[in-house]
């Protein structure tokens, strides 16, 4: 959904796609079907509202630096991750990750919120890993570490 061979680029273009989608909200304006998900996402976070509502247009906002040493989440990616996940559930791809999403919810009743989170860290760990080792990401063994949160 993001990539490109820039990846400044990139960033600049999701992080605009995300402070876009909330000022629409914001101004009542009619919302795309991707930027209904966005706001959806970033309503979910009122931790992030200020981020993504200061979000200036002659503001470098690939620039901004979210890294660890900075002991700030970079909220672009959290809610990136969101997306991804609600894709993969509704999508059912990997194969298998709407009934283990199900799983979840069956455990953890009323806490979906909870439930992405838990599986969007084994999210960030796979893609974490297929980034290291440059190598595509391992679905089943994604799947598995899904499972073990069962």
């Amino acid at each position: 959904m993001f990539l490109s061979s820039n990846p400044q680029t990139d960033r600049r273009q999701h992080r605009l796609m995300f402070r876009d989608a909330w000022r629409k909200q914001q101004a009542e304006q009619t919302l795309t079907p991707l930027e209904k998900q966005i706001v959806s996402v970033i309503t979910e976070h009122p931790e992030y509202h200020n981020i993504v509502s200061s979000l200036r247009d002659d503001e470098p906002v690939e620039l901004l630096d979210f890294s660890q040493a900075a002991s700030v989440d970079n909220p672009f990616l959290h809610m990136g991750l969101h997306l991804a996940l609600r894709e993969q559930v509704g999508t059912d791809r990997p194969v298998g990750i709407k009934l283990i999403t199900r799983q979840l919810l069956a455990r953890y009743p009323g806490d979906g919120h909870h439930v992405e989170h838990l599986m969007m860290e084994k999210l960030a760990g796979m893609l974490y890993q297929a980034q290291s080792s440059n190598q595509a990401p391992d679905e089943q063994e994604y799947l598995e570490s899904l499972k073990h949160l069962i």
